[in-house]
């Protein structure tokens, strides 16, 4: 069979086929299941399909007069698509999406008639065809895709947007490649007609089984199928442009001409490859998008689902306090931050992204007049947002250590009713970076929903602790059963020893008795050691030293004490401070070989006494320092501790207003830091 015949059989069935089609459109459109224009988009692909057909059968159809019905066959398309998307929402479709899309079909339409009319060269040209073709199947595609996306439960609406979405994607195709030799290929064009042919079947044979009545869907368009068809748009009308300058440069460029063209589409494919691998461009295309195309800014409906998703994830505190700021970073595009959580009125790091806490910070108290106003006021800190008193009054509270933080973007308070959770502090994104009200709106959102969490893990903490000293209070119910079956023991001996104490086989037993009763105690003892008594006094802490070190010099290494300031004095009780000192003493010296060494230093810094017991001992890794080693009931002394020493030291300074820090590295030592408040 001849090319012409192959040619004239693929449009002519097609044809047929669209025909078929025409009327079964006629009659959903009666029984009100299809606008009246897919009817008329129907009629012009069967007229369309059968004027190719007859071109090749002698009846010259003209390069001018195929420009005019490929155009008017892709306007009616497109049309139908939209007053499609308006039957299946059942309401006005925006006015600027009504004019827009109905301007474009008639420019596009009217420029390529007046083309015709006038007898310009441009209607005869291939490339013309090639060239219109490309943006009109790209704005047929995005027209096909957002009719996809709000079809609801129209099976039928989406079998249409499919099928006709298919045909206008291979003929983005087909005029793609051609803009590569600017001719169209002829395998390609002959099968179109039959592909168009068989879309139609499609058509025929699923429609009737998906007439499903009156339903109806409502409008959301989606911002990812907005960019992506902007991009392709982009990309085809950058593709045309550059095809219509390789035309003339071959035109007029001699015997460079087609070298030039070469290098030219070259040029065009590398430059766009290259856009659409580059996250600047990206993030700039999707800017402008938001800005255009839409109302508002963020899809609020993913944004909460991503936010809840990430924090829903069971994990430890500090996994989830990464994920916190990485859900909210992720959201507004900032690439670093820090999270500050509220302990004991006081801000303290808990956890960082892509950056390091600043070397000048400190521990502010809430109270201070900036973190007043961030509650208060629920204000979100930003040189980025718009001018207004609010910010000038924050620029003269912001702390100067905070000030002075690289690309420092915000400042969210982490809000929970009216307490203060927290602050996450953002670094600026590379691009959008001025805040606006629906940023600000969101921020405030999110804060507060983060800082839920936050309340909501560090809650569970609590009741965690509070389970496990539970078992603690448990445990010394056992140990105080124990003591009154000593207490017992003891009693029966001295009760007999008036009657007995002559006996030899009494007294031998009675001492047996003892032995085994301070043997129990001891033990008990040492597992437990807690004073209940609270006799707060002002003391010199120099002699707690000194008798602290000498209960210790039992053990090697000795520890060696050091008084740069013997007369300091502390309200605390000396029972208790004894207790913990020795503790911390005795850990050091548990953790060093024999050789090694232990030093307790007392100086005063300013307003306080602090105490540092350093050793060269085995020393704690920054996590266990972090996540467990303030934690009650978490001992590194396997069966010889009950790991509750190092959390009641830091309790019992808690209470005095000191604090404890603890710096050490694994295979080098340790150095434990206790401050309290000195007289």
């Amino acid at each position: 069979m001849e090319q012409d015949q192959i040619t004239f059989v693929s449009y002519f069935s097609g044809g047929a086929l669209f025909g078929l089609l025409t009327l079964l459109t006629l009659y959903l459109w009666r029984t009100k299941n299809a606008h009246f224009s897919l009817v008329l988009a129907a009629l012009a692909s069967t007229l369309w399909h059968l004027s190719i057909a007859m071109n090749y059968q002698g009846y010259t159809l003209g390069k001018g007069n195929l420009l005019v019905f490929e155009s008017a066959r892709y306007v009616l398309w497109i049309i139908a698509m939209l007053y499609s998307l308006k039957f299946s929402i059942a309401e006005a479709l925006p006015d600027k999406l009504n004019k827009l899309t109905l301007s474009f079909c008639a420019v596009v339409f009217g420029g390529t008639l007046l083309l015709r009319l006038s007898g310009h060269p441009l209607a005869e040209n291939t490339l013309s065809i090639i060239w219109s073709g490309l943006i009109l199947a790209i704005a047929g595609f995005v027209a096909v895709e957002q009719l996809y996306k709000n079809a609801g439960g129209l099976r039928l609406v989406k079998l249409w947007a499919v099928v006709v979405g298919g045909t206008f994607i291979y003929d983005i195709y087909l005029f793609s490649y051609s803009l590569i030799f600017n001719q169209i290929n002829i395998e390609l064009w002959q099968a179109r007609g039959a592909i168009n042919g068989a879309a139609a079947l499609l058509l025929l044979l699923g429609s009737p089984f998906l007439i499903t009545g009156k339903q109806r869907a409502k409008l959301a368009l989606s911002r990812p199928v907005a960019f992506y068809t902007t991009s392709v748009t982009v990309a085809g009308g950058f593709l045309a442009l550059m095809a219509v300058s390789g035309y003339y440069v071959q035109l007029y460029g001699g015997n460079w001409g087609s070298v030039i063209q070469i290098v030219v589409l070259f040029v065009a494919l590398l430059l766009i490859s290259t856009a659409f691998t580059s996250s600047t461009i990206r993030s700039r295309l999707a800017v402008w998008t938001n800005k255009y195309f839409f109302r508002h800014k963020y899809d609020y409906r993913m944004e909460w689902l991503r936010l809840i998703n990430y924090l829903s994830r069971a994990a430890d505190a500090q996994d989830f306090y990464l994920r916190a700021i990485s859900a909210v970073a992720s959201i507004f595009k900032s690439p670093r931050g820090i999270l500050w959580v509220v302990q004991n009125e006081r801000l303290v790091p808990a956890s960082t992204r892509n950056m390091e806490i600043p070397e000048n910070y400190q521990q502010d108290s809430t109270t201070m007049p900036f973190y007043q106003a961030l509650r208060e006021h629920e204000w979100v800190y930003s040189n980025y947002a718009p001018a207004n008193n609010k910010m000038e009054e924050l620029d003269k509270l912001l702390p100067p250590w905070l000030a002075q933080i690289p690309d420092l973007w915000l400042v969210l308070p982490l809000l929970t009713e009216k307490n203060l959770a927290g602050i996450m502090i953002l670094t600026k994104p590379q691009h959008d970076s001025v805040l606006s009200w629906e940023d600000l709106d969101l921020l405030k959102t999110v804060g507060r929903q983060v800082a839920s969490y936050i309340d909501r893990h560090q809650s569970a903490e609590h009741i965690a602790e509070s389970k496990q000293l539970d078992a603690f209070n448990k445990l010394t119910a056992f140990v105080m059963h124990d003591l009154k079956n000593l207490i017992a023991q003891q009693a029966l001996v001295v009760e007999n020893a008036a009657k007995h104490k002559d006996n030899p086989a009494f007294v031998e037993d009675a001492i047996k008795t003892i032995d085994n009763s301070v043997s129990r105690m001891s033990n008990l003892l040492r597992k437990l050691q807690r004073d209940e008594t609270h006799n707060v006094v002002k003391l010199k802490i120099s002699k707690i030293l000194v008798e602290a070190t000498r209960k210790c010099n039992q053990t090697k290494p000795a520890p060696s004490l050091r008084l740069e300031d013997d007369a300091i004095r502390v309200n605390a009780d000396p029972d208790t401070l004894e207790m913990i000192v020795t503790h911390i003493i005795k850990n050091a010296q548990e953790a060093t070989d024999n050789e090694g060494f232990v030093d307790v230093t007392l100086r005063r810094d300013g307003d306080y006494a602090t105490l540092i017991v350093e050793d060269n001992g085995e020393g704690m890794d920054a996590e266990f320092i972090r996540d467990r080693l303030f934690k009650p009931f978490v001992t590194t002394k396997s069966g010889k501790g009950m790991g509750i020493g190092v959390y009641q030291t830091n309790e019992f300074l808690k209470a005095m207003g000191g604090s404890m820090t603890v710096e050490s590295t694994p295979g080098k030592g340790s150095c434990f830091t206790l401050s309290m408040p000195a007289l």
